[in-house]
């Protein structure tokens, strides 16, 4: 593996020092002065290219919030890595990593406290590679009514990727966890920037991440993870939102007991009902961790106010995901939701993957409004109407397109 160094001047050019103009135009390929609006109130956003990645649409630069372009999702299956979306939660985020002097540490409640350089790491086991989507828990979030505090995302902050590294269930193993483990913490190299801010340390349950599914990535796509992905090792949860997938890991901890740090006992929790929300303004009596993705699936090849050619065939074309059971079918309307028929399903990635799919159709001439619902192995659809929950957390609802056919 390579070193990566990405120069601070450069980074923090991409990052928000926008008054450079020209110069700044020059070193990253990107128009600052270019961006897209999303389809929701101040949804104004600029496109912006950081190193190692194309211009994607910025949320925020401290700390960085990058969303994939839409479009990127209709041009296969795989989001490539420079195109890969980005969430950071605290701004003291590293820009040069060296993988020899590189570290990951297992303590806590095990036998045999470890320190591992990338070398051993890659001499535990045989690489495993899993397709999984890892998606924000506040992806959609601009969607959301009535408005919700925090990052007003678009459908973007999801990507779809080819994730190669050591299961983490090698790595418990060498270092013997004890048997009466009850919780793992996880914490990166990003730190905090202003005394009293939580570190960014999330938990799993002893159980789960001894499944053999949750993983050490090194590698997204065949190559080295990019910085902004978590260079040089990040953890694959493979079917449960974001917030759990920690960048540049760098301290794995085996806790006795269940831990009640901020990322956990406050942050990125959702009301403990079977729907996950309640009535709009409502404070939920319960909240519970947020955990797997719910069942997802969208339109690729169509925006709102596109346009058709009447009776002309067509393929509409878009993607389905859920939390680990499997895309059993996908079913489009062409008439707003009054009938619909199957869709074709593409390849078979994996259950954490993307699945594509393909509906071929001639559309009478007018106003037409397309919707498509995916149904998961286990028998879960979308809604018909979105929940809401104050934290504008895994928002799930049968999507739709309205174009005209001329």
């Amino acid at each position: 593996m390579n070193p990566i160094r990405l120069d601070r001047r450069q980074f923090i050019q991409g990052a928000g020092a926008l008054a450079l103009g020209a110069a700044l135009r020059g070193r990253l390929g990107a128009d600052p002065s270019e961006g897209v609006t999303l389809p929701f109130a101040n949804g104004e956003r600029e496109l912006v290219a950081y190193p190692q990645k194309r211009p994607l649409i910025r949320l925020s630069a401290r700390p960085p919030q990058l969303e994939t372009p839409f479009g990127v999702f209709n041009n296969g299956a795989i989001t490539p890595n420079d195109a890969f979306f980005v969430r950071y939660h605290l701004s003291g985020i590293p820009t040069e990593i060296d993988p020899a002097t590189y570290r990951l540490r297992v303590r806590g409640a095990v036998d045999h406290p470890l320190e591992l350089s990338l070398g051993e790491l890659k001499q535990l086991g045989e690489p495993v590679e899993m397709v999984a989507v890892n998606q924000c828990s506040g992806n959609s979030r601009g969607f959301f009514v009535p408005r919700v505090p925090g990052g007003q995302l678009g459908n973007g902050a999801m990507g779809n990727a080819r994730w190669t590294g050591i299961p983490l269930k090698k790595v418990l193993e060498k270092a013997g966890m004890n048997a009466g483990a009850n919780q793992i913490t996880f914490e990166g190299l990003d730190r905090p920037v202003l005394p009293g801010t939580p570190e960014f340390v999330k938990a799993l349950e002893a159980d789960h991440a001894m499944d053999g599914e949750v993983m050490l990535a090194y590698a997204m796509n065949g190559e080295d993870l990019p910085m902004l992905n978590g260079y040089p090792l990040r953890l694959i949860v493979p079917g449960c939102y974001g917030t759990y997938w920690v960048k540049h890991v760098s301290d794995i901890t085996v806790l006795d007991h269940v831990f009640t740090g901020f990322w956990m006992a406050s942050a990125y929790r959702i009301p403990d009902n079977p729907t996950h929300s309640v009535a709009p303004g409502e404070t939920p009596k319960n909240t519970i961790p947020i955990g797997r993705l719910a069942v997802r699936s969208f339109f690729t090849s169509l925006r709102d106010g596109d346009r058709l050619s009447a009776g002309r065939e067509t393929t509409l074309r878009g993607i389905a995901f859920d939390g680990g059971s499997g895309i059993r079918a996908v079913a489009v309307s062409a008439d707003g939701g009054q009938t619909w028929a199957d869709a074709r399903l593409g390849d078979d990635l994996g259950r954490y993957s993307f699945r594509e799919w393909t509906f071929p159709l001639r559309p009478a001439a007018g106003a037409c409004e397309f919707k498509v619902r995916a149904t998961t192995q286990a028998g879960e659809t979308q809604p018909l109407e979105a929940g809401w929950n104050p934290s504008g957390y895994m928002r799930n609802v049968v999507e739709s397109v309205r174009v005209e056919a001329v």
